[in-house]
């Protein structure tokens, strides 16, 4: 498989990003990637808000928007998925190009704006879903929408029984005030009612929460406030940045968020605070692209990690690399599971 990537990544960049991202999930869809299943061992297992995760490296949002890989997806060697966003309506999303390779950075820059088929087309091809594999959702709001907040709960309503976790998405920088969001009477008023939501479902599943990299100290410790009152079961650190510092090529000042290797240090750094305020799991994101990588986030404050960015330069298959690594890196260190690395390392973060 590996050499099989050697020859498609190189060929995949000489397109435009985003058809190059569609024709990847058509080759995964066509039996092209990974397919032993997740790696795992009893180190990488791992209880994450009582998700049975086979390994804790998993599947960003925005790599599968619209639930149409998932059964080629649980085959590689992701322990978790996370799809969408979903909002109630399906909508275009911004105008094209909205994403930008910033290769040497091993970066990128996208402001889709929440491109996607709307939480019906979305709910049913999760009815679908592959047994066994751990799969959530990324909730999300329309553009258009009078009311943003509500938009969570509806979507909720309606995927929430074929998901395992639901994601309050409020940390987009490309729906316009859509971070207005973040703030401390406005988040709890959005919490309640997604929990409000989440309470009516028959079964109940866990609610994440993910945060933007560029809140103040400030706003970090807000955050975890209301985090810890609204009754959600876990933290997404974090989703992409605004931030622009020492970008190279010609797409650096491009509109739009931020992700792969620059936000390594500034995500990691807002779990790692996280951390001290809140004794909820913390997903670490950003930047993640080995093995190493995902092991800081863990020694930081994360009890799983996520990545997309660097499949674009690593592949695929760079998600069962990730786990095998970091299986090799607690025996190393003497760690028995993935929990008792949690946090070992957080004071060189903070």
């Amino acid at each position: 498989m590996k050499a099989l990537e050697k020859i498609g990544l190189p060929a995949l960049r000489l397109l435009d990003p985003e058809t190059a991202h569609g024709l990847a999930l058509k080759a995964l869809n066509a039996g092209l990637g990974p397919r032993s299943g997740p790696v795992t061992s009893p180190r990488l297992r791992t209880a994450l808000a009582g998700l049975d995760l086979l390994n804790p490296v998993g599947l960003a949002a925005g790599f599968d928007k619209n639930a149409t890989a998932l059964h080629a997806l649980s085959r590689t060697g992701f322990g978790f998925l996370e799809v969408g966003a979903a909002t109630p309506r399906a909508q275009p999303g911004n105008p094209k190009p909205r994403l930008f390779r910033l290769t040497e950075d091993r970066a990128a820059i996208n402001r889709f704006g929440f491109n996607n088929d709307g939480m019906e087309a979305i709910a049913a091809r999760l009815a679908q879903r592959p047994k066994g594999a751990v799969i959530g959702l990324n909730l999300g709001a329309n553009k258009d929408s009078a009311d943003k907040a509500a938009d969570f709960a509806t979507v909720l309503t309606r995927c929430g029984p074929v998901v395992d976790f639901a994601t309050v998405n409020v940390s987009s920088p490309n729906t316009e005030k859509l971070r207005d969001l973040q703030g401390k009477a406005a988040l709890a008023a959005l919490l309640d009612g997604v929990m409000q939501a989440r309470a009516a479902l028959a079964n109940p599943i866990p609610v994440f929460l993910k945060i933007a990299p560029d809140l103040s100290t400030d706003e970090i410790a807000e955050v975890a406030e209301v985090a810890n009152a609204s009754g959600i079961d876990a933290i997404i650190a974090t989703n992409t940045t605004l931030d622009r510092a020492g970008l190279h090529g010609p797409h650096k000042a491009e509109m739009g968020g931020l992700s792969g290797r620059p936000l390594f240090e500034k995500s990691t750094r807002v779990l790692a605070q996280l951390a001290g305020l809140t004794t909820l799991p913390i997903i670490g994101v950003g930047g993640v692209g080995s093995a190493e990588q995902a092991y800081q986030k863990i020694r930081a404050g994360a009890s799983a990690v996520q990545l997309y960015t660097a499949l674009v330069y690593g592949g695929i298959s760079l998600a069962g690399e990730i786990a095998q690594g970091l299986d090799t890196l607690l025996q190393r260190d003497g760690f028995a599971t993935v929990a008792d690395a949690v946090g070992s390392g957080r004071g060189d973060w903070t």
